[in-house]
């Protein structure tokens, strides 16, 4: 049986800087994220440390399969999908503490 995934974006506090990221974890990851446990990596150098949205995929392979189509989009797509789901742009993260 395949585990599931996350598809997730972090922002910068003022959410003009995205990052699209994928994990099997999405607490531990955004965990990493927001301790630079990476310090030269996207995230740290940008500050993204705000969940601002994600997705469970029910399989890594189209998980990857979506994290690729989710590249490529705009900017605007990415921001109408964000506001569908969290329309002021909080942390998500905040939630599990």
């Amino acid at each position: 049986m395949e585990k599931s995934a996350y598809v997730y974006f972090m922002a910068n506090n003022n959410n003009n800087v995205l990052y699209v990221g994928i994990t099997n974890d999405l607490e531990r990851r955004i965990w990493e994220h927001k301790n630079y446990i990476n310090a030269d990596s996207f995230t740290a150098k940008y500050k993204c440390q705000k969940l601002v949205y994600y997705e469970q995929i029910s399989s890594i392979k189209e998980a990857i399969s979506r994290e690729k189509q989710l590249k490529n989009w705009k900017r605007e797509w990415k921001n109408e999908l964000i506001k569908k789901q969290n329309p002021r742009w909080k942390d998500l993260s905040l939630e599990w503490t």
